[in-house]
């Protein structure tokens, strides 16, 4: 069985109904949308789809032209770091041995993003490893403007100057993570000692990236993670660690919210350690396995 595969392109948009439905129809002629994430103080939206090679590539360039036409950054505001109109759009592979057409694909979407967009477009993740959206968005769309002006980075592909309006676009090819956030009741300053406590480059869980927001409109804080690797990292225990550390200063987890969709062996491994089921994975889970001997039958 041929398995389509995945993007989850961000816009830094997650007001507006009108340029959220727009960018939904600009996607969903090439390709399935699963899924649509936006919140209001991030100011930012996530969208999940899944096609072939080729529609993929036509429904992303979709999404970013209307991205263009609906998004001005002088305008923007929001708690989440960015870059651009059309922030990140990853290429995610399904199953492990599909990397290579995520990487193709990827790789043809960021030229023809360069070559007939005119935007500056910078590569990351399979595409230029040891380098993730973090790395480009540091000091934010000004200081990515110094770094292009001194030419400290210089674009893959598209124009070597920075749009005002629009900003860049990165582009890369990634294994499937989890992005989830634990919403507080409690002081911005916890939620930020609680995210450098988990995160992976402070000693916390292997392949968690972690920050802590202010949500002036939900009157809460938030430790955001992208979960890069969810088996090594153990998602009821990473939970676990956010609570026990909250309540040590005096907050209080109100809630979790998943931002798009996550594997179904994750759901499973975080069911198995809640149960406390020894053993148990993706394998002990019947729709999973049925899918799983569909596929191999496919192959025979």
């Amino acid at each position: 069985m041929d398995l389509p595969l995945e993007s989850v392109p961000n816009f830094s948009e997650g007001r507006d109904q009108e340029t959220l439905d727009a960018l939904a129809s600009s996607l969903s002629a090439r390709a399935r949308l699963l899924d649509i994430h936006s919140d209001a103080d991030h100011n930012r939206s996530v969208f999940t789809v899944v096609a072939g090679e080729d529609d993929l590539v036509e429904a992303l360039l979709a999404g970013i032209v209307c991205a263009e036409e609906r998004i001005d950054l002088r305008r923007h505001e929001g708690a989440h770091p960015r870059v651009g109109a059309a922030d990140v759009v990853p290429v995610v592979p399904i199953r492990p041995q599909d990397m290579e057409s995520a990487r193709r694909v990827a790789f043809v979407l960021a030229e023809r993003i360069g070559d007939e967009l005119a935007l500056p477009v910078f590569l990351y993740g399979e595409l230029a490893p040891g380098l993730g959206p973090a790395y480009f968005r540091t000091g934010g769309l000004d200081g990515l403007r110094r770094r292009m002006e001194s030419r400290a980075l210089t674009p893959d592909f598209g124009p070597g100057r920075l749009d005002d309006r629009w900003g860049a676009v990165l582009v890369g090819a990634r294994r499937p993570l989890i992005a989830l956030n634990v919403n507080l009741r409690g002081e911005l300053a916890a939620a930020r000692e609680i995210a450098s406590v988990v995160r992976e480059r402070d000693g916390g869980f292997p392949g968690v990236r972690a920050l802590g927001f202010e949500l002036p409109r939900a009157g809460l804080v938030q430790v955001s993670m992208n979960i890069e690797d969810w088996e090594a990292a153990g998602l009821s225990e990473l939970i676990g660690t956010i609570e026990r550390e909250a309540v040590s200063r005096g907050a209080e987890v109100v809630g979790t919210e998943l931002v798009g969709l996550m594997p179904g062996g994750a759901v499973a491994a975080a069911a198995g350690a809640a149960l406390r089921i020894d053993g148990f994975d993706a394998s002990r889970v019947l729709e999973l396995r049925l899918l799983e001997q569909g596929r191999e039958t496919d192959l025979d």
